[in-house]
């Protein structure tokens, strides 16, 4: 009992104590995982108020955008929102989500093409230790 009680804490206090400590990009976006095999990355940043999702492949250099699709929901489970995606020449743009709220984006490399889904939470507090927001910490998880 007393090995088992000391297996759940040792798994499940990291995630208590810690903080984001995410896969930053080549321009400071956070890295998502577009791809099975981690060959397509999203880098997820935010301008203007509208995020941007640059296509990179497994080195990340940018990737043209042509037949790719994207679609964004927010919301809680019961009334999900889709969010209106544009596409641009460097991948995707779509409004920003209210803090502490999810995204849940599901990419296809071509409409016919089972979708990869990605999730997000927009945690806008400060990391104590880099300074920097949680969804863009620079911390080691």
């Amino acid at each position: 009992m007393k090995k088992a009680l000391f297996t759940l804490f040792t798994l499940f206090s990291p995630l208590a104590c810690a903080h984001e400590g995410v896969e930053l990009g080549p321009n400071g976006g956070r890295i998502l995982e577009f791809s099975k095999d981690e060959t397509l990355h999203g880098e997820l940043t935010l301008k203007d108020g509208r995020f941007h999702i640059t296509l990179l492949d497994k080195d990340m250099k940018p990737v043209a955008v042509s037949s790719q699709t994207l679609t964004a929901t927010t919301g809680d489970r019961q009334s999900p929102q889709k969010l209106s995606v544009e596409k641009t020449a460097q991948g995707f743009s779509l409004p920003v989500v209210k803090e502490g709220e999810w995204l849940i984006l599901q990419y296809r490399a071509e409409a016919s093409a089972k979708p990869v889904t990605a999730r997000f939470e927009f945690n806008t507090a400060i990391c104590e230790e880099c300074k920097a927001v949680e969804w863009l910490c620079k911390c080691k998880p």
